[in-house]
């Protein structure tokens, strides 16, 4: 019998000594697929893919946003989300997070400070009686592009560094190399020595699940850059202008948009990086042309 949605999100949340035992990752599911050759052959096939469950965000008991997710690192995904979106101003903010089943997904529910509670009650006030939109929270277009402070960092970063981080990638995706279907989000220092990295479906979800573990390790953001396996969108670019990165890493190109908010944000933006090659987006000045 095929598992529910409910009960892939229980299984997500044993604990890793009851995971050891399991011959794949936690996160993964295999399923029994047909592949069909250009001839009509037909061959029973076994594939890996990634979990995909439903993860609700409940802040002092209200549900504030529901997000397709991998069922993996989901107390560093609401603390950088709650960060990234601007509910938190920081994470001294977060009170107590924990993760429990709930019908056919999972409940993140967050204990926050009075003060960030007040300042979410006011957003929903705003977006009472008004048709929904494709950002979280947000009801109007002022709003989907942030005012955030222009990075004041003066840091320098090689091209040697970015390549050696992109090399560092693939081993350290372990989710991806079983399933092929992953986003990947990662923090490397500067000399491009990747020190965290989170995966999960959603590219917007990795970096969250990334700013939420580095917050929890007290990894300095201005200390090193960020690199992504996806697109680079306006979203991925306001996320970490306001985690205060100085430089983010895309391996695929970037929107019309996110080269506005980077040249906005002071953000150094380097796109279509491949393991030969890089494109400068916007403030290449960071980027040193010696190793």
């Amino acid at each position: 019998m095929t598992a529910t949605i409910a009960d892939r999100a229980t299984e997500a949340l044993r604990s890793a000594s009851e995971q050891e035992t399991e011959a794949l990752q936690p996160g993964l599911q295999r399923l029994d697929l047909i592949r069909v050759d250009r001839d009509g052959t037909r061959h029973q096939i076994e594939r890996i893919v990634p979990d995909e469950v439903p993860v609700a965000l409940v802040y002092n008991g209200i549900s504030h946003a529901v997000m397709m997710a991998t069922p993996l690192d989901l107390e560093d995904f609401a603390l950088g989300f709650s960060l990234s979106e601007g509910i938190l101003s920081d994470a001294g903010e977060l009170l107590d997070v924990e993760s429990e089943p709930a019908a056919d997904g999972i409940e993140v529910r967050l204990e926050i400070t009075g003060r960030a509670f007040a300042g979410l009650k006011e957003r929903r006030r705003n977006l009472t009686g008004r048709t929904g939109c494709g950002i979280c929270g947000v009801d109007s277009i002022d709003q989907a592009v942030r005012d955030l402070p222009r990075i004041q960092n003066d840091r320098r970063f090689t091209a040697v560094a970015i390549f050696r981080a992109l090399d560092e990638l693939p081993s350290l995706q372990v989710l991806n190399r079983e399933s092929r279907t992953l986003h990947a989000a990662a923090f490397s220092d500067p000399d491009g020595k990747v020190l965290l990295l989170r995966e999960d479906v959603g590219r917007h979800n990795a970096l969250d699940k990334l700013i939420g573990a580095m917050r929890k390790a007290k990894l300095d953001p201005a200390s090193g850059f960020g690199v992504i396996t996806s697109r680079c969108s306006s979203e991925m670019v306001q996320k970490a202008a306001a985690l205060g990165l100085p430089m983010l890493v895309a391996v695929s190109a970037p929107t019309g948009l996110a080269q506005e908010l980077a040249d906005r944000y002071g953000l150094t933006l380097i796109g279509l990086a491949r393991s030969d090659s890089l494109i400068i987006v916007s403030e290449g000045w960071r980027l040193n042309d010696q190793p």
